[in-house]
Formats: structure tokens, sequence, C-alpha cells
């Protein structure tokens, strides 16, 4: 074979493999929200997670720089871009890539990027040996490098397309503010570190005994699901808009306060979910705390120390403030857990309350504190209140109980896992199963912790081992740091690849007086 059918059989395979990695990398783009940076730090975890993956990548590296000298050796590094990193599929078993306006656009751009680097590599190539053969395999051997950096250069794509993807999204808040002033319901805002989408649900019930409510659906809380939450759910005669806000950084939240600004704000918990991306606890009450600048009426969740200290600065400023705890007293709403009873007390002028309800495990005292202050700060007569109290939803995947079809309990605690939630689902499970019955959590750990991530994994599996007699530790995210607990505790621990390994295990061994908790679940883009 000549040099140059060398270099164009070399091109047409590696052009291939750089699309089959596109596809692989923008699931991961889509799946954490196109936010750039994310495939990258995904493709790192990747490609480190095992010595299989790891010999491959350095494989196909190899075979990408040797290419410029040996023109076939470029093969290497377009079968590792195309096949791997080893078990991250190209369709996905939980989260499967959906072809929206959005992901379009954005494929077309990271062709348009990939293409520049080909042309650049040839030209210089060209420029430097002047010849056509010289730049034909100046373009092969980028485009072997180019297979094994499709996650950096889908990052660098999902950077230049955000000035275009803030206009599209521009059509739809205006629309959403056009929609906002012309129904002009009563707005209650709810952010936290967890607790917003429970919380939510018990603002949205204890209120529509009231008032025509309207809430944001499962989590649709950045700009572009509070937008179309707004445009697709508000209707005519809308008294109250309940509003989940998210933010992965400063400024989200009050982008979204300045076309939906609250009359009551929330904060329901400051923790350490997002510290991978913001860094400190403090940085993440300072980005919270952006949904009390256009507020009028503030509630926090004064258990938080950090929420203390921003009641009293919201207080200073002139705000109404509603002190909520489930632990403290003098508090304006305090729930406090008394077995399967809440002890509600509200001695607040005007909403006075003190009453005891029936509560199931999965009823969070904070959340249903935070929750009566917003009905009280809308004017719901205590009496409405307190009727409303003993039939509050359960949200699905959050600490539920049942019972599984082989006859174990369960609790699904599967759905936005962070430490403070993860330990009162160890607390349900050591209530559950019967005496000498096997107690087993499964678990792929929790994410997003950043520098605390080790540690928080650590301590889970430890106290597990205080409750549990085995742990099912699901794929190898926080693999180590749970078996370094598990250790630490005397805790047996199994390890499985995925959820679906995971379920048939417990199916095949736990029955009638054992019991089981599945503690988050992770989408298949984690290793």
């Amino acid at each position: 074979m000549s040099s140059a059918a060398a270099d164009g059989a070399v091109l047409a395979l590696c052009a291939l493999a750089v699309v089959l990695a596109d596809l692989r990398w923008l699931r991961v783009a889509q799946r954490e929200h196109y936010l750039p940076g994310a495939a990258s730090v995904f493709a790192w975890r990747w490609w480190g997670s095992s010595a299989a993956n790891r010999a491959l990548a350095v494989v196909g590296l190899a075979g990408a720089l040797v290419s410029a000298r040996v023109a076939l050796a470029g093969l290497a590094g377009a079968l590792a871009g195309a096949a791997g990193p080893l078990g991250l599929s190209l369709r996905g078993r939980t989260s499967r890539l959906a072809w929206t306006s959005r992901l379009r656009r954005l494929a077309v751009l990271l062709g348009v990027v990939q293409g520049v680097a080909l042309a650049t590599a040839a030209l210089a190539t060209w420029a430097l040996a002047g010849s056509a053969g010289a730049a034909l395999h100046g373009a092969a051997t980028a485009c072997a490098l180019l297979a094994l950096a499709a996650p950096a250069t889908g990052d660098l794509a999902m950077w230049a397309a955000r000035p275009l993807e803030a206009r599209s999204l521009g059509q739809f808040v205006r629309k959403a503010a056009q929609h906002l002033r012309a129904s002009a319901p009563r707005i209650v805002a709810i952010t936290g570190s967890y607790g917003k989408t429970t919380t939510k649900g018990y603002v949205a019930h204890l209120l529509s005994g009231q008032f025509s409510v309207v809430a944001t659906p499962a989590s649709f809380n950045n700009t572009a699901g509070l937008s179309r939450a707004v445009n697709e759910h508000l209707v005519p005669g809308t008294q109250v808009f309940v509003a989940e806000m998210g933010t992965y950084g400063p400024g989200e939240i009050a982008a979204m306060c300045a076309w939906a600004p609250p009359e009551v704000a929330v904060i329901t918990a400051i923790g350490p979910v997002h510290l991978e991306r913001m860094r400190t606890l403090e940085r993440i009450a300072d980005a919270k705390a952006e949904i009390l600048e256009r507020a009028p009426v503030a509630v926090l969740n004064v258990d938080h120390p950090l929420l203390a200290r921003l009641a009293d600065r919201a207080e200073a400023e002139g705000r109404t403030v509603w002190r909520c705890s489930a632990s403290a007293g003098g508090a304006d709403v305090s729930v406090r857990r008394q077995g399967d009873l809440l002890r509600v007390v509200v001695p607040r002028a005007g909403a006075g309350l003190d009453l005891v309800v029936g509560a199931g495990p999965e009823v969070e005292p904070g959340n249903v504190a935070c929750a009566l202050a917003v009905a009280f700060a809308l004017g719901v007569p205590p009496e409405a209140v307190g009727a409303r109290l003993a039939t509050l939803p359960v949200p699905p995947h959050r600490r539920v109980p049942q019972r599984g079809a082989g006859g174990a309990d369960v609790v699904d605690d599967t759905y936005n896992s962070n430490p403070a939630g993860a330990a009162g689902a160890l607390a349900m499970l050591g209530q559950l199963g019967a005496p000498g019955g096997r107690k087993v959590v499964v678990t792929p750990g929790m994410v997003e912790l950043g520098p605390a991530q080790e540690e928080a994994n650590r301590e889970f599996a430890a106290r597990a081992g205080q409750v549990a007699t085995e742990l099912v530790v699901v794929g190898r995210t926080n693999a180590r740091a749970l078996e370094a607990g598990a250790r630490q505790a005397g805790l047996a621990v199994r390890r499985v690849a995925d959820r679906q390994a995971a379920v048939a295990w417990v199916k095949a061994h736990l029955g009638p007086g054992d019991a089981v908790l599945y503690e988050n679940d992770l989408p298949d883009h984690y290793p």
C-alpha cells in the first residue's frame, strides 16, 4: 500500500472513530446539562477507572503520536477513541442520547470545531513540507488524536455555543415573563442544597386548600426548566406559582428571580451538594442567598448555621423572616419528630399552632417547617394548615418504604442523595426487617461533593455498619471510599457492576424478614 493510500485509509477510519467518540461524549454532555468542562471531567474519571481503560488510553495515545511517522499506527488511536473508555456505552442504558434541537446544534458546532482542527493540521504540514501528501498525512495524524480528544473538543464546542444558546433560551424566558405578568400569581421560590423538591410538594399541598396552585414539575429548576414550566403549565386564574430553583454557580438564581420575582423565598438547607463545583459551603450559601434579593419574605431553616446568620442579615435588611427548625426551640416554626408523630409548634402571633400529627419516617421535619412558614406567610389560617398536615404527599424515590416482590422490606432513597438524607435513610433501615434478618445497603455512593466526597462516602459506609449486615457497592465511582468505611466497621462488602446486577442479587438472596436500602442511583455515564 502506498503511503498516500495508507494515510487516506487511516484518515477515513479515524474520521469514523471520531463520529463514534462524539456520540459517546455528546451523551455525557447532555446528561451534565451542557456544562463546558463536564465531558473532560468524566473522561478523566472513566479513563482512570480501571487498569484496562488506563492501558487502552496509553496504547491509543501512543499510536496516535507514532502515526506522525507511521500512518497505520494511528489506527490504535482510532480504535481507542471509538471503543473506549470501556464500560461507557454509546447508546446508554439509563439515559439515552436524545436528539433535541440543542443537541443537534451542538453536534454541528462540534463538527465545525473538529473540521477546523483537521484543516489547520493539513495546512500546517503542507506549509512545512510543501506537498499534498504531507498535508494528507498531517490530517490523518490529527484525526487519530481527535478520536481521543472528543471530550475536550466537545467542551470547546459547548463553550462556543453558550452565546447562541443564551439567545435561543431568551425567547422562551421572555415569553414566560410575559405570561407571569399577565397571570400575576404570587410566586414562592424554593432553593437549598437538598429538600427543594420535597418542600415544593409540601407547599403546594398546604396551599391548595385555599388557593389555585401550580408548581414546577419534577426537577425543572434551572432557567430552561422554569421557563418551560411557566409556558406549559401556568393557567389563567393561577393564584400561587411555586418555583423550585437550583444552581450550579453564582448568578443563576438571581437571573431567574429577575423575571420570576418571588414574594416568598425559601432556603431549605445548606450542605456539600455541588461542593465539587462551588468549592466551599460559604459560596454555596451565597449562591442560594440570591433568591432573597427581590423577596420581601424569607423562610430559612436555621438549623444550618449559615442560614441562621443569613436570617439575621435578611431581617436587618428589612425583610420579614420566618425562622424554621427541626431541632431548636424558639423558632417561628418548629417541627420535631416524636416517634411516628410530628410535634408542630408555631408561637408566632396570628399563626399560633401547637399540635401533634402522624407522619411516616419518610417525612422530613425541617422541610415541613419551611412549608408551614410559607403557608402562614401567605395567610392560610392555622386550622386549614393543620387539617392538611396529616396528608402530606410522599415524593417518589425519597426514602420511600415498600415491600419487595420477594417479601423483603425496601427503602427507596435513590434520588438526590446527600450526607444528611443518607443518614436518615440508614436510621429507617434500622427500623425495618425482623430480628436476626439480613439488612443490606445497596449504593454507588454520593457524588458532587468535591473534596469532601471520599470522606463522606467512607463515613456513610462506616455508619452503615451500625445497622446493616452487608454493603453492596454499585460501580467504581466511590468503591474505594465505601470499601474503606465498610472495613472500618467490619461490614461485609459485595461489588456489582450496575444497579441491575444489584437488584438481581437482592431478589436472589433476600426475603421475608430481611430489609434493603437503595441509597442513590447514578446514571450510567458515571463509572
